[in-house]
């Protein structure tokens, strides 16, 4: 790609940025170009979904050429200052897709029936059969926390103030639940590191 006698491949990056911010279309088709792969290997690495990484690099681009003019070297790199970009909507997007917590009264209906969720589509083979009927043989608070942590991924923090127990408790209940399903289910079937 060529501009005005020089290769566009070669510009700086603080150059292309300021370019972007003109709306020349080549220099932005470079600018893009440079940084395609990185934004978009951020936002996949956050969210885990090509189709929302591909929205969050268009996001980062667009937010890129809005605020080019803002941009400050002295704060870092042109790719440090995309790569935030990229991060930063990112973590909004996982948090916007975060499931809000259930009624209590609704987890315990939860506990004991099968229904056709995504969570049940993914324990729908045998192993998951085997972790349902290990799970259930759990005492209530126990399995409580252990759904609340593994299925809604809510922390300690947040499940201590859900059901209105002390830290340590939440904590307690999901260590002892967890131990006790690595008993009966094998070390490979609980732990995925």
């Amino acid at each position: 790609m060529r501009k005005t006698g020089f290769a566009l491949g070669r510009v700086p990056d603080e150059a292309l940025l300021a370019g972007l911010a003109s709306g020349d279309p080549e220099i932005a088709v470079a600018f893009v170009r440079r940084f395609q792969r990185m934004v978009f290997g951020i936002a996949i690495a956050v969210v885990g979904d090509p189709q929302i990484a591909e929205d969050i690099a268009q996001q980062t681009f667009e937010r890129a050429w809005r605020h080019a003019q803002v941009y400050d070297s002295r704060r870092g790199s042109v790719q440090t200052w995309l790569m935030t970009i990229a991060h930063n909507l990112a973590i909004d997007a996982v948090r916007a897709r975060k499931p809000a917590p259930i009624a209590p009264e609704d987890l315990d209906a939860l506990l004991g029936v099968v229904t056709d969720t995504p969570e049940q589509r993914v324990l729908a083979d045998e192993s998951s059969s085997r972790m349902r009927a290990a799970v259930a043989t759990l005492p209530r608070e126990q399995a409580r926390a252990l759904v609340m942590a593994a299925i809604y991924g809510m922390t300690a923090q947040q499940i201590a103030e859900f059901e209105q127990i002390p830290l340590g408790t939440a904590k307690t209940r999901i260590r002892t639940a967890m131990g006790k399903l690595r008993t009966v289910l094998g070390p490979e079937r609980v732990d995925h590191d």
